[in-house]
């Protein structure tokens, strides 16, 4: 595979400043960066995103995520590895990133999931964190960004 062109937030500066200051807002409202970068992983993995599918679990490790959760991720349902906060993210993190596969997108018993665990603050947060990450997916899978030619 070849890369199509950089990646456009690199290309555009004033985008990369954007999305970088997008990323910060969830963590500055509170939410574990480990829990984020579960978030992005699964979306990743959704999306089929292999630059953010290599890093993701770099930059999880360095924060001293688990080999045993990063491998589960995709099958958190199925693993005791996980709390209902974290199921509850992951829960959303897959409707908000997978939009199209039902009529209601985003159920309420999602929904009504993530508000059990996360206040207006912390939700709002995550969702801008889900929103985020598959912007950087789109961005990387469309443009054709090769794994490990960046590293965190």
């Amino acid at each position: 595979m070849r890369e199509r062109m950089g990646n456009p937030a690199l290309v555009l500066p004033a985008a990369m400043q954007a999305l970088t200051a997008l990323a910060k807002v969830p963590a500055e409202a509170g939410l574990s960066p480990k829990l984020l970068e579960l978030v992005n992983l699964r979306a990743s993995q959704i999306n089929g995103c292999s630059v953010c599918i290599d890093g993701h679990p770099r930059i999880a490790k360095k924060l001293g995520e688990t080999d045993e959760r990063l491998f589960a991720v995709s099958a958190w349902r199925d693993t005791p590895y996980f709390s209902g906060a974290e199921r509850a993210a992951l829960a959303l993190t897959e409707a908000v990133t997978r939009t199209s596969d039902r009529s209601d997108p985003v159920p309420d018993e999602i929904w009504d999931e993530a508000t059990r665990h996360y206040d207006g603050k912390s939700l709002a947060a995550l969702v801008i964190a889900i929103a985020n990450i598959n912007v950087w997916n789109r961005l990387n899978i469309a443009t054709r960004q090769i794994a490990g030619a960046w590293k965190p």
